[in-house]
């Protein structure tokens, strides 16, 4: 077995570009609100660069980065009295290295997405936007396409739903 390469000099700017956008996903994953998300993005690279910190290779430094963002994101949500959205981390940190998000910063979880998103109909992407983009009610939602609250729903039941298959078969290959 190769022994493990010795730690490299710290290039803080480096650091940061390889790995913000990557820090931020991974908190909006966990169900971090996004100025939130930013706001411990943040931190997370102060309180690392505060202590003694050496790169030994990009996945450990990744899966570092990670843990410190998640103790600060527990922290947050005890202090503001809310419990996490994630119950079980060590699976959810086992999904985001099979997802390869630590490779590239969650880019090719978000193009999955994005070519995701464009094969829903028409309606699935305007309700989807309504609800997420514009945080639109779902009777809001339901009055704009001309259906019931639950015909709402419903629909953005299975478009959510068709989006996960979808992004799991383009991440899976």
């Amino acid at each position: 077995m190769k022994p493990a390469s010795p730690p490299t000099d710290l290039d803080v700017a480096q650091l940061i570009e390889a790995h913000q956008a990557g820090v931020w996903r991974y908190l909006r994953a966990l169900g971090c609100e996004s100025s939130l998300a930013e706001d411990l993005t943040q931190d997370t690279f102060v309180s690392v660069l505060q202590k003694p910190f050496q790169q030994y290779n990009r996945a450990a430094t990744a899966a570092y980065l990670r843990r410190v963002a998640y103790n600060l994101f527990i922290s947050a949500q005890r202090r503001s009295g809310r419990v996490s959205l994630v119950e079980n981390i060590e699976e959810f940190d086992s999904d985001w290295l099979r997802w390869g998000a630590d490779e590239d910063g969650g880019e090719s979880m978000v193009d999955a997405l994005r070519g995701c998103f464009q094969e829903l109909t028409d309606r699935a992407r305007l309700a989807l936007n309504l609800r997420f983009r514009d945080r639109a009610s779902r009777a809001e939602i339901a009055a704009q396409l001309g259906v019931t609250e639950h015909g709402a729903k419903n629909l953005m039941q299975r478009a959510k739903h068709s989006l996960r298959q979808c992004i799991e078969s383009k991440i899976v290959e």
